[in-house]
């Protein structure tokens, strides 16, 4: 699924931003109980505003969901969401029960070349990794993110504030349309984080890490 997504959407080429994900993503991922899995985290050349996982441990960003994050704990959120999927094994289990191998085996042998199907294969290839989720799984990954990134030292809202970017989307923006089908409202999400955070968080004194967050350079112009 990886190798299918990057042969059609290139990872933003900036090494320093590749770079300085794999070691946010991996500082955040040693806070769990899987460690040890061979992590890689990286920035695609989308326009839309999404996050996705594969199992075993492969995590992308789209540069349009980079481009909204303003300091390095909102970062922080959103792999620590990813990475809770992973944990729990939700897109694993539903590759396991074969709902999705044949559209797996379709994208492996398709070719696209121009931009409208290019985006289409980047809409499906992340619905393979997002299809199914239901909303208690998304919940539990959201709960995992917060735990994640305050064990990491980030301020533990940093997803809270990204849903809340979201969230001010209109629901017919192309840029959030896969990510509203395959997930609950970013409203829905904050309610059920809020209840069940509580004030628990609130003297957790994390750190945001504005200044130290790599800004995202323009995209290229299209030729």
């Amino acid at each position: 699924i990886s190798g299918n997504l990057l042969g059609v959407t290139p990872l933003v080429d900036d090494p320093n931003l590749q770079h300085y994900v794999n070691l946010v993503g991996r500082w955040v991922a040693e806070q769990s109980e899987r460690a040890d899995l061979p992590w890689h985290f990286g920035v695609i050349e989308s326009p839309t505003v999404n996050a996705f996982s594969v199992p075993g441990g492969f995590i992308f960003v789209t540069r349009g969901l980079y481009a909204l994050l303003e300091d390095e704990s909102e970062l922080a959120g959103v792999l620590a969401h990813e990475i809770g999927h992973v944990l729990r094994r939700h897109h694993l289990k539903i590759m396991q029960k074969g709902r999705l191998m044949d559209l797996g085996r379709n994208l492996l042998t398709s070719k696209v070349f121009n931009d409208a199907k290019i985006q289409k294969v980047i809409g499906r290839g992340a619905e393979i990794a997002a299809r199914s989720l239901d909303q208690k799984a998304e919940s539990e990954a959201d709960q995992m993110a917060v735990v994640l990134a305050a064990r990491a030292g980030y301020g533990a809202f940093g997803l809270p504030w990204v849903l809340q970017k979201i969230g001010h989307f209109a629901p017919t923006d192309d840029r959030v349309l896969l990510l509203f089908k395959t997930h609950p409202h970013p409203s829905a999400r904050l309610e059920n984080l809020d209840a069940r955070m509580g004030t628990r968080f609130d003297e957790v004194k994390g750190l945001p890490l504005a200044r130290r967050f790599y800004r995202l350079k323009p995209a290229p112009k299209a030729k």
